[in-house]
């Protein structure tokens, strides 16, 4: 056989292993039940599902809604000990072990000119190897403009950081806004969110402090404080109940109005 044919032929082995290992290769899970260091959400904060599908990861929570194949919230605490720099591995997106009827496959969104945006940060979540993993369930992902998640998205966690920094311990809530008639891709039909929401808390003394931010998804300059909406306000266009398990007084007060007092902007 000649050299140039063995060439090919190993060139064509190459490329068709390469292409084995990206389309049928990934771990099944990067779970580990034995972790020391998990915090569990404080689920006296946390929202209504809508489709009875909480999942319950070691460093955050979330809600699975299979019609639109992504979360309909990720809730997850963010600590001053959480925010290191420490270098980790990328891994792969894979499957959410937990979610019932699994989640979506990160391959719909191959081609599909979206970023796989994560819900809760990676970059929160850099403390240990586990925490960081979790992070790339697809679960946690949904389809965004690759501008709007490396602009203004990427500065209003950046803030949160900052935020915790300085203010300590923050909750946060966080998700795209699940509507009727949105654009679909991949042969799952993930659908593309045209908004996104987060909401950050901390606790100053006995009170609680809330800002509710809401994002059209794609790139602005504009200053993150001319997004804040009050909560009532993405509860009526989320169709979520954020704080159900809180008393009625205390919605009222939290949720109604925009209260900046007390944020470093």
């Amino acid at each position: 056989m000649k050299k140039k044919t063995i060439y090919t032929l190993l060139i064509t082995l190459c490329i068709i292993g390469f292409w084995l290992f990206e389309n049928f290769y990934t771990p099944d899970t990067y779970s580990n039940p034995k972790s020391s260091d998990a915090h569990v959400v404080n689920m006296d904060f946390l929202p209504n599902s809508t489709t009875g599908e909480v999942i319950k990861h070691e460093f955050y929570t979330l809600s699975y809604s299979e019609p639109h194949e992504q979360a309909e919230w990720v809730a997850y605490e963010l600590k001053k000990s959480h925010l290191t720099h420490d270098d980790r591995k990328r891994p792969y997106f894979i499957e959410d072990p937990k979610v019932s009827s699994k989640s979506a496959d990160w391959r719909n969104y191959r081609g599909s000119g979206y970023d796989r945006g994560h819900l809760c940060p990676a970059g929160d979540r850099r403390f240990s190897e586990q925490a960081y993993n979790e992070t790339f369930y697809t679960s946690n992902i949904s389809p965004q403009d690759r501008e709007f998640n490396a602009g203004v998205w990427n500065r209003l966690e950046q803030q949160v950081r900052n935020w915790c920094r300085t203010y300590g311990d923050l909750m946060v809530i966080t998700g795209g806004v699940l509507e009727e008639g949105l654009e679909e891709i991949g042969e799952e039909d993930v659908d593309v969110p045209r908004a996104f929401y987060k909401i950050v808390l901390r606790k100053e003394g006995e009170q609680v402090k809330a800002l509710a931010f809401l994002m059209d998804a794609r790139e602005s300059q504009a200053s993150l404080d001319t997004f804040l909406v009050p909560i009532a306000t993405l509860e009526a266009r989320t169709g979520l109940d954020f704080f159900q398990k809180r008393p009625k007084s205390w919605q009222d007060k939290v949720e109604k109005a925009v209260d900046t007092s007390g944020w470093d902007f």
